[in-house]
Formats: C-alpha cells, structure tokens, sequence
C-alpha cells in the first residue's frame, strides 16, 4: 500500500492515498497544514504538533496516521479505544459506511486480520478499491441515504 510521510521534530504524520475517502475534514480543519492546492499538500510547520494531532484523529478513513518521533511506538490510527468500547457503524449520506473500533476484517480469501481505529467500506458498488471506500461516490452522484 501506498504511503507518503511528513514530519516535524515531533510527530511524523502518515497519509495513505489509497485509504483516503476525501471527506475533506483535514483542509476544513486547517488549510495552513492539509492544502489539497499545494505540492506538498502537508505543511508540518502549519500548525502545532498538537493542532495536527487532532486533526489526524479525526480522519473518519484512518488515511492519516501518526507516530512519535521519539518513540518507537505503534502507529496512531484514530484515538485508542478501551477493549469494552462498542464497535460502530455510521452510514455516511452520499458516502461510505464508516467502522470505527476493534473488529476482525475477514477477506475474499478468508484471511482474517485483526483491526483496532478506523475504516470507509464503500457503499456505492464502484469504488476501485474495494472493499474500501476510495472517494468515487463524488464522481457518480452517488446520493443514497
């Protein structure tokens, strides 16, 4: 899978474009550090290390991820959710069903793997990434509530 990093001295903010749904929560939240107009589209001294955390945590695909840089911990995908939490699903209007939480993803194949934050599955039928919600729904009008 693809993925593209930016860093500053304190976080290193991972960007998965094939995940990405396009919700534009990122740029809305701050256009001084997610500009989708500007090569590179992420400006680390934009914002503070914290701003840019929470805006991270707040990317409904999981396409923004983060880890510290001085420690050598797991990735951040979304705010870490206690064992007992629920898993939910919100049916996005004209766009993907939105997981978030602990949850085994069972492939075509039958391989199971086990995932903790966030995921967009589509809900249109005519995403070029299936399962996963790859942001076409714009293109095609899709508007099923």
């Amino acid at each position: 899978m693809r993925q593209k990093t930016y860093s500053n001295n304190e976080i290193t903010v991972i960007w998965k474009p094939d995940v990405c749904v396009h919700s534009t929560k990122c740029w809305k939240a701050s256009l001084t550090v997610f500009n989708p107009n500007r090569k590179p589209w992420i400006d680390m001294s934009g914002g503070t290390t914290d701003e840019i955390i929470k805006i991270v945590n707040n990317c409904p695909s999981g396409a923004l991820s983060f880890k510290k840089n001085n420690e050598a911990a797991e990735l951040k995908v979304q705010p870490v959710q206690s064992q007992q939490s629920q898993t939910t699903v919100h049916v996005s209007k004209g766009g993907p069903y939105l997981v978030k939480g602990k949850f085994v993803f069972v492939g075509t194949d039958g391989k199971e793997e086990i995932k903790e934050g966030s995921v967009s599955l589509c809900r249109c039928g005519s995403s070029g990434n299936k399962p996963f919600c790859d942001g076409t729904h714009r293109r095609i009008d899709f508007d099923k509530n």
